[in-house]
């Protein structure tokens, strides 16, 4: 493969000596666009309460591809489920695109969620009665903002650009996992969010299915300039992003650029 070579996600690849590539530096990431300052979360009672985050400061920027790492019950979910909005810190604060999110009410916080954020699970959670494009366009009907037509064409255009436009009017039940997958990236990308929140998005797939989840995440972040958290226990996926934080007790240990 020359150097001038892309491949079918758009990543342009370097040689090195013994023929396998590499895929080009990373950009540099843009403004600030998620922020904690000092989160700490709690469970439990007042008698007997156990700390799950201890005082993270973290800042993550725009086009950054985040892996968040570490073993089971280090803190990875608890924390992207704060940095989404779903749950509230027993102290501290998170910032996302300049709006501290603990100073709104439950419907100022579902709102801005719709506005801002998109999300993927492990499971798709797609709705079986739906076509592919309907439930594409479920959370661009529920915000409101834009004409049925609009919508649509948004729905299909997204659709199209995961190579799913021949599947537009299937059910989920007529998909593979991997596709169905795919339909919760596009359904979590119509909304033009500026950060995508993955909880093992790859969990449930196997391997040539998670390289094509990971080379769709790829390109939001390399070429839209989307923001991706992703929690995952794939090495080699986490390795693949430009930055993976390491979790454990409840605190981020490692910080690694990886651009």
């Amino acid at each position: 493969m020359s150097a001038d070579e892309t491949t079918a996600t758009g990543r342009r690849h370097v040689a090195q000596g013994d023929g396998a590539p590499l895929p080009a530096p990373w950009p540099q990431p843009g403004a600030v666009v998620l922020e904690t300052r000092g989160l700490v979360r709690e469970l439990g009672s007042a008698d007997v309460k156990t700390r799950i985050l201890h005082g993270i400061d973290l800042t993550i920027r725009e086009g950054e591809f985040v892996s968040l790492t570490g073993f089971s019950g280090s803190g990875k979910s608890t924390l992207l489920y704060l940095l989404g909005a779903l749950d509230r810190p027993t102290s501290g604060e998170v910032w996302i695109d300049g709006v501290e999110v603990g100073s709104l009410d439950d419907d100022g916080r579902a709102a801005f969620r719709g506005q801002k954020l998109g999300f993927v699970f492990q499971f798709h959670f797609l709705l079986p009665e739906f076509t592919v494009l309907e439930n594409v366009m479920l959370p661009m009907m529920r915000r409101g903002s834009r004409s049925r037509l609009d919508i649509a064409r948004r729905s299909r255009e997204v659709i199209e650009s995961l190579g799913l436009g021949e599947l537009a009017e299937r059910r989920p039940s007529q998909l593979s996992g991997g596709q169905q997958q795919r339909v919760s990236i596009a359904r979590a990308v119509a909304n033009d969010p500026r950060i995508i929140l993955a909880d093992e998005p790859t969990g449930n797939l196997d391997s040539k299915n998670g390289l094509i989840v990971m080379d769709v995440f790829e390109r939001l972040a390399r070429e839209e300039r989307i923001t991706v958290v992703m929690v995952s226990h794939e090495r080699s996926f986490a390795a693949r992003t430009s930055r993976q934080l390491v979790m454990k007790d409840g605190r981020i240990v490692e910080d690694l650029d990886q651009r």
